[in-house]
């Protein structure tokens, strides 16, 4: 998420759908993030009491993995503004308080 986070400093909206290599970026990114909590899904179903949106991440995973001919920047631009900072203090929550996941 910091990574992303750093792709994006300082970049516009029109920058960045105009920076194929940002972009690209960014997807590998939450190519990562949507393995990660998928594989914690896995590992434990009680994962959606911490991210409700569990499923809709690992998705949109899925979607950029499968069919990324029709990855929409604007949706993902969108994610990055809007669920990306909750998504990170979620987690930041949970490993700072050094338990288990619910």
């Amino acid at each position: 998420m910091e990574a992303i986070e750093r792709f994006i400093e300082n970049c516009t909206l029109d920058h960045y759908l105009d920076d194929e290599l940002i972009q690209s970026a960014v997807e590998r990114k939450f190519e990562i993030i949507g393995e990660a909590l998928k594989r914690a899904l896995d590992a434990g179903p009680s994962v959606l009491d911490v991210i409700p949106d569990l499923r809709r991440i690992v998705g949109t995973r899925n979607r950029i993995i499968h069919v990324y001919e029709t990855v929409d920047q604007l949706i993902l631009w969108v994610a990055i503004q809007n669920d990306l900072p909750g998504l990170k203090t979620s987690l930041q929550d949970v490993l700072s308080n050094d338990a288990p996941m619910p």
